[in-house]
């Protein structure tokens, strides 16, 4: 188990340096030829969709390791009009956080939470906002900024997903998504031809269980998640933690997700 561990974090941080850095998986791309909409003498763009599925202060993690993750993707070039986020936002003035309006990911970590695009928060935050962002679907928002997935047959897109999950699904707020429901909206975007491949990452417990058996090969999506079909995910840089301080009595990150954001 340790060896794929070892692994599974070697692969993580190569697709995500291929995510910032431009591959055969996200191509480099100029300045000019990174916004929306897709498609220019058959280079690719790359976009993001980031979600932060709960709410609440003891949930700080999720929206910690979403908020970590905008800051690598802008740092490796990608523009706002490409980053469409889902965050709750009730963490960074929650009366609990020990320090207003800064999320940090690790112990002393910077903020990660400065300039983070505001695209979908609170009520917004739900299963049927996020259907209608992936398929590119204005008119079916009920609130938010606005923003969806104008990816195109070109271009390249990475959606990342924190929250709580069980056997064939992931919380939201007030609702689920769910993995029969997910796949379905990923196959219609195939089959519109919106993207040319995508990377799926998962931070939930059971996530596994969201693509294991459903998730076809033909549809191009490399899809890794925190645990397989069966076991936990875990928090880490929790409450009795030396390195976490004291101040703070939530998990600043997951175990999952901080092993391919930490060095970025």
């Amino acid at each position: 188990m340790a060896n794929q561990g070892y692994c599974v974090v070697l692969l993580s941080l190569t697709l995500l340096s291929l995510a910032i850095h431009g591959s055969l998986c996200f191509p480099e791309i100029n300045e000019d030829n990174n916004g929306s909409p897709s498609t220019t003498a058959g280079k690719g763009k790359r976009w993001a969709v980031l979600v932060a599925g709960s709410n609440g202060y003891y949930n700080y993690r999720h929206q910690a390791d979403i908020c970590h993750a905008y800051q690598i993707l802008k740092k490796g070039g990608l523009k706002d009009e490409n980053i469409i986020v889902f965050m709750y936002d009730d963490i960074a003035y929650n009366s609990e956080n020990p320090r207003k309006g800064v999320i940090i990911n690790k112990p002393n970590g910077p903020d990660v939470y400065k300039g983070v695009p505001k695209d979908y928060t609170g009520t917004h935050v739900n299963a049927h906002n996020l259907y209608a962002v992936i398929l590119g679907n204005k008119s079916a928002l009920t609130g938010g900024s606005g923003k969806v997935l104008s990816s195109g047959p070109n271009d390249h897109v990475f959606i990342y997903y924190a929250d709580h999950g069980s056997v064939g699904l992931l919380g939201m707020p007030s609702d689920r998504v769910y993995a029969k429901d997910l796949i379905s909206v990923l196959q219609k975007k195939n089959a519109s031809k919106g993207y040319k491949s995508m990377v799926f990452y998962i931070e939930a417990c059971e996530a596994g269980s969201m693509f294991e058996g459903l998730l076809s090969s033909n549809l191009n999506i490399y899809a890794t998640t925190a645990s397989n079909a069966e076991e936990s995910s875990y928090g880490t840089y929790c409450p009795g933690d030396l390195s976490v301080p004291a101040e703070f009595d939530t998990c600043l990150g997951d175990l999952y997700s901080i092993s391919w954001m930490e060095d970025w």
